[in-house]
């Protein structure tokens, strides 16, 4: 089980857009006012965090809880 703290993501600026890879492969492309006011969170705080919920790949922390659920026993 991983530490809770999402890692694997990078970005580059290409042009006026962010492209965000997550281990390797892209994740996202922010354009326009959402890639400008990246660039400024991103220099303030947690990248990882910061790209990880950009993307929507984090965790909610219920992921036990749903698994443990009548509806998804037996599930992968």
């Amino acid at each position: 089980m991983g530490s809770g703290r999402p890692d694997g993501f990078a970005f580059v600026v290409e042009g006026e857009s962010v492209v965000i890879h997550h281990h390797g492969r892209r994740a996202a492309t922010l354009r326009g006012r959402r890639a400008a006011d990246f660039l400024e969170d991103v220099e303030e705080g947690d990248a990882q965090q910061l790209m990880a919920r950009v993307t929507g790949a984090y965790k909610h922390g219920n992921e036990r809880t749903a698994r443990q659920h009548p509806r998804n026993r037996g599930r992968g």
